[in-house]
C-alpha cells in the first residue's frame, strides 16, 4: 500500500489524495495472502503454517475495510499466538510483513512488565510506542515528498554563505557566473568538508514533572513545540549544515498536525505489536508469589488487547483493530497457563518448528543477502574473494545443527556464531593495501577451523 503521498505539503493544505476504499482496494489487488508469503520466502525458511497465518491476518484487516461502517466496528482483529524455540523466524516473519504493508510495527518484550517498579498503567507505553513508531514514519514520508523543494531552499542559503567565504578565489568573474560555479560545486560535493558558520536551533531540553514519569507527559513534550527554540552561531561543515537546513525547512513545509492525525490513524488501523517473551508471564498453573505478579501484568496487558483507549501525546488511540503477534518459546509454561480472558484474545495459534541440518543449508544460501552472501560482501571491502564450496555450507549446518541439539538451541542465531568463528582468522588478517586474495572455504576448510568447536561438541556428548 502506497501511503506516501496522502498529503500534499503545508502550503497547498492537508489533502487525502485517495479515498479509503479505493487505496485499499489497489492494496488487495497487489497483496493476495499467496504474495506475502512469497515475499516472506525470500528472507525467512520455512515455517510456513505461521507465515500463513500472519499474511491471512493481515490480508483480513484490509477485507474488512471494504465493508459498511456498521459491519466494520464488529470485526476485530484475528491475534496470533506463535509458539517455538528462539531464533526460528518468529519476529522476523512479523517484522518482514509489516515492513512490506508499511505498517507501523513495534517490538515489546513482555517480561519487561514484570520488572521491579513496574505498575499497571506501563502497559500503555507500548501503545505510545507504537504512535511514535507511526509518527516517525508518516514523517519521513513526507519528508521524500518535499525534501527537493527543502534542498533548494538549503542551497540557496548556504550559497550566500559561501560565495562570501570563497571571495577571494572569485577574481573578476561576473557574479552571477560565480555562484553558478558554486553551486555546481556544492551540489557535486566539492565544498562538502569546507567549514563555514551558520546560526542553528538549539534543541529544547525535556522537562520532566518528577523523576520517572513517562516522557509522554513531560513538560518537554507538551510545550516543546510552542517554546521557541534559541540559535545559536556555529562553525560546522557544509554537508552537515545542509543536513540541519534541509531538516529545517522539511519541517516548515509539512503540516505538522496532519502528520500526527494520520500517525494515530494509522497505528489504530494497520498497527502490529509484536508481544515477545510471553510464555514468561504464564503462572504455570500456580497462585503464589512470581506467580500472581505474572498473572496481574497478563491482566493488565488483557484490556490493552480486548480495546481500550489511551492518552499518548498525539492524542486519544483506540486499540481495538491493533494486530497483536504474541510468541514465546513456552518450554516451561503453556500457552494454557496464560489466563483464560487473554487466550481467548489470541484465536489463532500456531507453532514453529525446530531447524534442521536442511534448513541450516537452505538459510545459508536462498534467503536475499543470506549470511554467506553478507560475509562474502563484507570481506570485499578489504580485497578478499570469499567462495564457499557446497560441502563446506553442509559442513556448517552439520555443525550448527549439532550445537543445537547438545546444548541451547538458538536457532538460526547459531549460524551466525558459527560463521564468526570460521571466518575470524580471515577477518583479523584481512585490511591495509593488501592485492586481491581468492579465499575458497571447502569441507576441509571448516574442519580445520572449526576443530575446536567439534572437538568440545564431541566431548559434551560424555558428561551428564
Amino acid at each position: 500500500m502506497d501511503s506516501g503521498d496522502w498529503i500534499e505539503v503545508k502550503s497547498c493544505g492537508p489533502k487525502i489524495l485517495d479515498e479509503k476504499k479505493g487505496k485499499y482496494a489497489r492494496w488487495l489487488e497487489e497483496n493476495s495472502p499467496l504474495t506475502l508469503v512469497e515475499h516472506l520466502n525470500k528472507y525467512i525458511i520455512g515455517q510456513g503454517e505461521a507465515k500463513r497465518a500472519v499474511a491471512v491476518a493481515l490480508r483480513n484487516r484490509y477485507r474488512r475495510s471494504m465493508l459498511s461502517p456498521e459491519l466494520r466496528e464488529e470485526i476485530t482483529p484475528k491475534n496470533i499466538i506463535m509458539k517455538g524455540p528462539t531464533g526460528v523466524g518468529k519476529t522476523e516473519i512479523a517484522r518482514r510483513l509489516a515492513k512490506l504493508v508499511k505498517a507501523p510495527f513495534i517490538k515489546v518484550e513482555a517480561t519487561k512488565y514484570t520488572e521491579v517498579g513496574y505498575v499497571g498503567r506501563d502497559v500503555e507505553s507500548m501503545i505510545r510506542d507504537l504512535v511514535e513508531a507511526s509518527y516517525r514514519m508518516v514523517k519521513d514520508e513526507q519528508f521524500a515528498v518535499v525534501s527537493k523543494r527543502a534542498t533548494a531552499t538549503a542551497e540557496k542559503k548556504i550559497l550566500s554563505v559561501l560565495t562570501e567565504a570563497l571571495k577571494t578565489e572569485r577574481g573578476d568573474k561576473p557574479k552571477d557566473e560565480w555562484e553558478a560555479e558554486v553551486l555546481r560545486g556544492l551540489q557535486k560535493g566539492d565544498y562538502d568538508k569546507f567549514t563555514i558558520e551558520i546560526d542553528v536551533a538549539e534543541e529544547n531540553k525535556p522537562l520532566e514533572l518528577m523523576n520517572g514519569m513517562s516522557a509522554e507527559i513531560s513538560l518537554g513534550s507538551i510545550f516543546g513545540d510552542m517554546m521557541p527554540k534559541k540559535r545559536k552561531r556555529r562553525k560546522i561543515s557544509v554537508r552537515e549544515a545542509m543536513n540541519i537546513i534541509v531538516a529545517e525547512e522539511s519541517d516548515k513545509l509539512i503540516d505538522n498536525d496532519a502528520v500526527k492525525t494520520e500517525a494515530v490513524r494509522r497505528a489504530e488501523e494497520e498497527g502490529i505489536i509484536f508481544i515477545d517473551e510471553i510464555d514468561k508471564i504464564a503462572s504455570g498453573g500456580k497462585t503464589s508469589g512470581q506467580d500472581v505478579s505474572r498473572e496481574g501484568v497478563q491482566r493488565d496487558i488483557l484490556p490493552i488487547v480486548e480495546g481500550s483507549s489511551v492518552n499518548t501525546k498525539y492524542g486519544m488511540v483506540k486499540t481495538d483493530y491493533i494486530l497483536f503477534i504474541a510468541a514465546g518459546a513456552f518450554h516451561v509454561s503453556a500457552v494454557e497457563d496464560l489466563i483464560p480472558e487473554l487466550q481467548g484474545r489470541f484465536p489463532i495459534k500456531v507453532e514453529l518448528q525446530p531447524l534442521t541440518k536442511e534448513d541450516f543449508i537452505n538459510i545459508l544460501t536462498i534467503p536475499q543477502n543470506a549470511i554467506t552472501s553478507q560475509y562474502a560482501h563484507l570481506l570485499a571491502v578489504d580485497n578478499i574473494e570469499l567462495e564457499f564450496t557446497a560441502d563446506a555450507i553442509a559442513k556448517i549446518a552439520e555443525i550448527s545443527a549439532e550445537i543445537n541439539a547438545t546444548s541451547e538451541d538458538i536457532g538460526a542465531r547459531r549460524l551466525h556464531t558459527v560463521m564468526e568463528n570460521l571466518l575470524e582468522d580471515i577477518s583479523f588478517n584481512a585490511g591495509g593495501d593488501i592485492p586481491l586474495t581468492k579465499v575458497v572455504v571447502d569441507e576441509k576448510y571448516v574442519e580445520e577451523h572449526l576443530s575446536e568447536v567439534i572437538a568440545g561438541q564431541s566431548v559434551k556428548k560424555y558428561i551428564l
